[in-house]
């Protein structure tokens, strides 16, 4: 391997770590994700941020960070980055689908970007 492919991958291992059913299915489904904060709010007022993976690029990814591994595009929020996340794929056929673990829920709107 090329040593500045190898920086890539090492560099974006320490982001955030993709299992291998994952990467398949994110080049299925065009070889981008996000990883977000997405507020989900409660029936009595209160609210929380969930992390999301979504297979496909951001709404506006000015706010994001960009890595590239093999074949795979990463978008990730910068507070996201580095946080000992995993992404995984579950579910079979067509109702499979990208999770994130590895962070707690975040109580309060942080999502600071404009809509």
């Amino acid at each position: 391997m090329h040593p500045q492919a190898q920086r890539v991958n090492d560099q974006m291992k320490h982001v955030i770590d993709i299992d291998s059913q994952a990467v398949v299915y994110i080049q299925e489904k065009g070889g981008t994700v996000t990883v977000r904060l997405s507020p989900r709010h409660g029936c009595c007022g209160g609210s929380a941020n969930i992390v999301v993976a979504e297979a496909g690029h951001p709404n506006d990814p000015k706010h994001l960070q960009r890595y590239v591994q093999d074949g795979i595009t990463l978008y990730i929020a910068p507070e996201l980055a580095n946080e000992n996340l995993h992404i995984g794929v579950d579910g079979w056929w067509k109702l499979r689908r990208l999770y994130v673990d590895g962070l707690p829920l975040q109580p309060g709107h942080t999502n600071r970007q404009k809509r």
